[in-house]
Formats: C-alpha cells, sequence, structure tokens
C-alpha cells in the first residue's frame, strides 16, 4: 500500500509535475480542502488527470452551501469534511484502482 500526502498549499501555481507523479505511484487521488467542490483544488486536479492521467478521484469538500459560523470540529461533520469522510473517499478511490 503506498501512501502520499502533499501539502498543496496553493492552486495557482499548480504543481502538476507532483500531482501526476502521485498519482503514477498510488493510481488513485484524493483531495481535502475547506472549499466548495466546484472550482477549487479538486477541480483543479481533475483537470490535470483528465488531461494528461486519467486516475480514480474523490473529492472531500463542501458540497455547494454557504458557509455557517460555528465550532470548528462541529462545522468539518456537517459539510463533510471530518476524518471519517477523508478515509470514506479514501476507501472509494483505492476501490476503484
Amino acid at each position: 500500500r503506498i501512501e502520499i500526502v502533499i501539502d498543496m498549499h496553493t492552486i495557482k501555481p499548480l504543481d502538476v509535475e507532483t500531482i501526476l507523479a502521485s498519482a503514477e505511484k498510488t493510481r488513485c487521488v484524493v483531495t481535502c480542502e475547506e472549499h466548495q467542490v466546484n472550482g477549487g483544488l479538486g477541480d483543479s486536479i481533475a483537470q490535470i488527470l483528465g488531461r494528461f492521467r486519467p486516475t480514480p478521484l474523490e473529492m472531500v469538500a463542501v458540497q455547494d452551501s454557504f458557509g455557517e459560523s460555528g465550532k470548528p470540529l462541529d462545522l468539518l461533520k456537517k459539510y463533510g469534511l471530518a476524518p471519517e469522510n477523508i478515509v470514506d473517499a479514501a476507501m472509494k478511490a483505492i476501490a476503484r484502482k
């Protein structure tokens, strides 16, 4: 089992070489971000993978809803960004290899 965690601190410029090298090694990708699913990191990576290396991809992100104020851990759970959501996404991506 190969696991790679990349801290993608910026979307522009996007580190295409690192993304493609990781996808080559792991044969699946999971993105996780505190951002809307549309127009974020996952979207950008999906475009790269679609163009250069089709790879199973799961995106953990806010699903087209407005943000609210509250306790950080409660908000992560409400918007599907909690650790168990990331694990579920990883298992789905692995199953699609």
